[in-house]
């Protein structure tokens, strides 16, 4: 970790959202430049953070379908989950809550998720469809499907093993990749939704019950019960419109495949279950009684993370040798005295911010390993340098004050590549949240830089580094957070 030397003391406090927790603009593009510093500057006295603004729309899914978002009457609930956390010991947290539910084709299951996912009141939960682990179909077997000839209900249909994996890897917090299947044209897409970990995870499926490793994974097993004829109207409805089916053919699956199936696999599975949830989202009794329990299970885990306990953490602690702070040599705190004077206008403000982050990175980038390279001069001699032991580096600037160290990155670096990841603080829970991530591919072998302009507690810069962890196609990380002092100009 690399920052600059400021005047301020220890018991100083510098506000973490106030430029950057309240940013409604989240840029696609690449660039930030002149734009992202003016903006920063301008932002402090004509934005001002206040916990009364309005909700936005806010994504964690980087795939291209539909954002994992459930909207009430009351709020938006965001599913696609959030990263696993350390608390301030560094102990990991327990295992989210699984809730399984099962039950025959159009019996209501993601109606009674969703009711479950609004009662609970909990902002991190993780949806997860059985619908989405449908083997590929050869070409035989895709001939099948188009004749309504291949039986989508059987066991055999779904990839069980692929299943238990990603919900193996849920359960423990990891972030996983889903298949996401297209039901008209029957195969997987190209794309696959990337989900983080979450406090519960609902898993819902038709053969939900019908393996022996994805019952060891449920903490709460829900069955739900509905009437075959209210099954076969709703499978009616969401095939015709939904899927582009026929009638003819709907039927003739429904008495082929679906109802045999639903006596064979799926109507015995009710004996493993916890609670059977008769008419499905229509009985709130049994609802209720889910929530209940679902709560008193998460207060005992305690998944909550205590933010005022991180940021006291430190206190008697001495510095740790990984925080290396910029030489405060006379440049420096000339510069600083600019910065902090409220007579300092605009123009100079953001001249002297922008030499003080130059000098960081060239700093920062002090501490990337080397390795020994001779080259030959001009003049035909034998030169013993040095060059970059690894691939390449990535910069990654957390929203939105991050943005303003990337022209300082962008120009001590040749080709640099950036990412971005926006992270706010619930004013209700105190949380981090991340709500944005954008990274370039292939960061398996980069050396990543992590920009933040503003840190107070830590709790985005922390967040974010568990983000770029636990990512699964991040094996090799380098991290070096890089900071400047809150500062505003007059």
């Amino acid at each position: 970790m690399a920052t600059t030397s400021s005047d301020s003391k220890p018991g100083e406090q510098q506000t973490d959202e106030g430029m950057e927790g309240d940013r409604s603009m989240l840029r696609s593009d690449s660039g930030s430049g002149d734009d992202s510093l003016d903006s920063l500057t301008n932002g402090v006295t004509r934005c001002p953070l206040t916990p009364s603004l309005s909700p936005r729309k806010r994504t964690t899914s980087q795939s291209k379908t539909e954002p994992p978002l459930l909207r009430t009457n009351k709020r938006t609930i965001y599913t696609a989950g959030r990263p696993p956390w350390y608390n301030v010991t560094g102990t990991t947290f327990k295992e989210a809550f699984v809730i399984g539910l099962c039950g025959g084709s159009a019996s209501g299951k993601t109606t009674v998720a969703n009711k479950i996912i609004e009662a609970l009141d909990v902002p991190w939960v993780v949806l997860l469809s059985m619908d989405s682990f449908y083997k590929v179909l050869n070409k035989e077997e895709q001939e099948l499907a188009a004749k309504n000839e291949y039986n989508f209900d059987h066991p055999d249909a779904f990839d069980f093993e692929l299943l238990v994996t990603v919900l193996r890897k849920l359960k423990k917090g990891k972030s996983i990749k889903v298949p996401v299947y297209d039901f008209t044209s029957h195969c997987r897409r190209k794309e696959w939704k990337t989900v983080y970990g979450a406090n519960v995870v609902i898993f819902e499926g038709i053969l939900a019950f019908a393996n022996k490793e994805l019952l060891k994974l449920l903490d709460m097993k829900v069955f739900v019960d509905t009437d075959s004829d209210i099954r076969l109207i709703r499978r009616l409805k969401r095939d015709i419109s939904q899927r582009g089916r026929n009638i003819g053919g709907i039927i003739k699956q429904y008495n082929k495949f679906v109802k045999p199936a639903f006596e064979q696999y799926i109507e015995p599975t009710v004996q493993v279950a916890d609670i059977v949830v008769p008419r499905g989202g229509e009985n709130f009794v049994a609802l209720d009684l889910i929530v209940q329990h679902v709560h008193s299970q998460l207060e005992k885990r305690k998944l909550r993370w205590d933010i005022s306990a991180l940021a006291s953490a430190h206190q008697g602690q001495p510095l740790p040798k990984t925080l290396s702070v910029l030489e405060s040599t006379p440049q420096v705190r000339g510069m600083h005295t600019i910065i902090r004077n409220k007579e300092t206008n605009r123009d100079e403000f953001i001249f002297y911010s922008k030499r003080l982050m130059r000098l960081l990175i060239e700093h920062a980038l002090s501490f990337l390993p080397l390795k020994p390279v001779s080259v030959e001069t001009p003049q035909g001699s034998i030169y013993e340098g040095k060059r970059l032991s690894g691939k390449r580096i990535t910069g990654v600037s957390i929203l939105r004050a991050g943005e303003t160290m990337e022209q300082a990155l962008m120009a001590v670096c040749k080709d640099i590549r950036l990412g971005k990841i926006l992270i706010q603080t619930n004013h209700d829970t105190g949380e981090p949240e991340l709500h944005y991530l954008r990274l370039p591919k292939d960061l398996s072998e980069d050396y990543v830089i992590l920009m933040d302009s503003t840190v107070s507690t830590g709790a985005a810069a922390l967040m974010a580094v568990r983000v770029l962890l636990v990512l699964e196609h991040i094996m090799l990380f380098h991290c070096c957070i890089v900071h400047v002092p809150a500062v505003t100009a007059g």
